[in-house]
């Protein structure tokens, strides 16, 4: 398997890069080649899934939320009783 991640030499040298913000990289990266779900991708970032989707949000990444899995979102939420 071939990651490929695009990180600055200044971010990839400096120490306060934390192993956290490698996991949040290579989750970003999973998820943008298409290699893991957002749920996984989330997981591997060691974030909450709404976390973690605001994070790609603020980086202007984007979520890949198709209109099939806005209708399953919808049918979880009436399920609930929450529409």
């Amino acid at each position: 398997m071939k990651i490929t991640l695009n990180i600055s030499d200044e971010i990839a040298q400096d120490s306060a890069f934390s192993r956290a913000n490698w996991l949040r990289e290579i989750a970003i990266a999973l998820f943008e080649q298409e290699r893991v779900t957002l749920g996984g991708a989330s997981q591997i970032a060691d974030m909450h899934l709404m976390e973690f989707q605001k994070y790609i949000g603020h980086r202007g990444g984007c979520i890949h939320y198709d209109v099939q899995e806005f209708d399953e979102d919808l049918q979880n939420l009436r399920s609930r009783g929450w529409l």
